[in-house]
C-alpha cells in the first residue's frame, strides 16, 4: 500500500481547540478531563491552546501539561487585543488546522474553563458520520442561584423538541437540545473553511456559524449524547456572554426576560418544512401563497441554493405579524398549550 493510499484509510486526526484568556485556575481541570477521554482507536489527539494576551500563569500551566499529556499538545500566544470571541476561537481552530491539515480531519472546540465527558470524542466521530456539523450539548455546574437561567434553559429546550416534532430532519440526533455553543462544536476542517470559520465578533460567534452552516445546506446535528460542562461564572472573558446574562439574571430574575412569541417561531418552523417539500418538488408555486412571494423570487433563492435544506432556510420570512417579543412567563404559557394541543408531526 502506497503512503497516500496509507493516509486516506488512516482513521481522521482529531484537534481540540481551547482559546484561553487568563485561565490559569481553570486550565488543570479541563486537562484533567482530556486525560479521561476515550480515544477513538488509531486516532491521534492533538490539544491546541490559543493563549489570548494572558498576564496570568496560563501559559506555564499549560506548558506543564504539554510535558506530560497523553496526547500532542499544541500552544500558541497572541497579545495585546481586546476581549473578542471569535477572533480568540478561530486563532484557537487555525492552530488545529495546523496541526490537522487533511479536509477530513476533525476540529473540536472547547472553553478553557469546561470540561467533557469521557465519551465526547466518540460521540462526535458518530454524530460526524450523519451530518457536517454537530453542536454538542453544554451543561452548566449551576446552583441555587441559577434558577432563572434553568428557567429560560427549560423553555428553550421544550421550543426546539417542538421545532424537530414539527420539523423532523433526517441527521439530527434522537436526543436534541437547544444549545448552540463554542465549548461543545464539531466539525471536519473542509466544513470549516468553507463556511469561513468563526466571525470576529465579540459574542455569538459560534450560533452564527450554525446559522451560516445551515443556510449553506449543510446538515447541523445538534446533539445530546455529546456532552461538554461548563462553569456558570459570573466574570467570564466575552463581552455579552453567558457570564454577563447571569449577572443580569441574578440582578433581575426573569421579570425582564422578553423572547420571540412561539406562535410566530411555529410559523416559520411549519413553512420551513413547505419550502423543503416545494424544493424537492420542483413546484415552487406551492409556496407563493403561503409565503407571499412571487414565483419570481422563490425561482431567484432557489437557484442560489445546492439544497432543499439552504432554501428553506434562506427564503422563509418573519411571521406575518413579524416576530413579536412577549414575556418569558406568556411564552411559556403559549408553548405549553402548543404543546400540549394537537401538533400534527409535518407541516400540512
Amino acid at each position: 500500500m502506497s503512503d497516500a493510499a496509507g493516509a486516506r484509510d488512516a482513521p481522521p486526526a482529531m484537534a481540540i481547540c481551547v482559546p484561553a484568556r487568563n485561565e490559569a485556575a481553570r486550565l488543570p481541570r479541563l486537562f484533567e478531563a482530556l486525560e479521561r477521554l476515550a480515544v477513538p482507536a488509531g486516532t491521534t489527539v492533538h490539544v491546541c491552546v490559543l493563549l489570548d494576551t494572558c498576564t496570568d500563569r496560563s501559559a506555564e500551566v499549560a506548558m506543564a501539561y504539554a510535558g506530560r499529556a497523553s496526547h500532542r499538545v499544541h500552544v500558541a500566544s497572541v497579545g495585546g487585543s481586546a476581549a473578542n470571541a471569535g477572533i480568540a476561537r478561530h486563532a484557537a481552530m487555525t492552530l488545529g488546522i495546523a496541526a490537522v491539515p487533511r479536509g477530513g480531519d476533525i476540529l473540536l472546540s472547547t472553553d478553557a474553563d469546561s470540561w467533557p465527558g469521557t465519551d465526547w470524542l466518540l460521540a462526535t466521530v458518530a454524530a460526524l458520520d450523519a451530518a457536517d456539523l454537530v453542536a454538542g450539548d453544554v451543561q452548566r455546574r449551576a446552583g441555587p442561584q441559577d434558577r432563572a437561567q434553568d428557567r429560560i434553559e427549560r423553555y428553550y429546550a421544550r421550543l426546539y423538541a417542538l421545532r424537530r416534532r414539527i420539523d423532523p430532519l433526517g441527521w439530527e440526533a434522537c436526543a436534541t437540545h437547544h444549545h448552540a455553543s463554542g465549548a461543545n462544536m464539531a466539525m471536519r476542517v473542509d466544513t470549516y473553511k468553507a463556511l469561513g470559520g468563526f466571525a470576529p465578533v465579540a459574542s455569538g460567534e459560534d450560533a452564527r456559524l450554525l446559522d451560516d452552516a445551515s443556510r449553506a445546506g449543510l446538515r447541523v446535528r445538534r446533539d445530546a449524547a455529546s456532552i461538554v460542562h461548563t462553569s456558570a461564572r459570573r466574570h467570564g472573558r466575552a463581552v455579552g456572554g453567558l457570564a454577563t446574562a447571569l449577572q443580569m439574571l441574578d440582578r433581575t430574575g426573569c421579570d425582564g426576560v422578553r423572547v420571540t412569541d412561539p406562535d410566530d417561531q411555529l410559523w416559520q418552523y411549519r413553512h420551513h418544512v413547505l419550502a423543503r417539500r416545494a424544493f424537492a418538488a420542483s413546484d415552487l408555486s406551492l409556496l407563493v401563497a403561503p409565503l407571499r412571494l412571487s414565483l419570481d423570487h422563490l425561482r431567484g433563492v432557489a437557484r442560489d441554493c445546492p439544497n432543499a435544506e439552504a432554501f428553506a432556510m434562506r427564503v422563509v420570512p418573519e411571521a406575518p405579524a413579524g416576530m413579536r417579543q412577549v414575556s418569558l412567563a406568556t411564552a411559556e404559557r403559549t408553548l405549553a398549550a402548543l404543546i400540549d394541543g394537537t401538533i400534527p408531526a409535518q407541516a400540512a
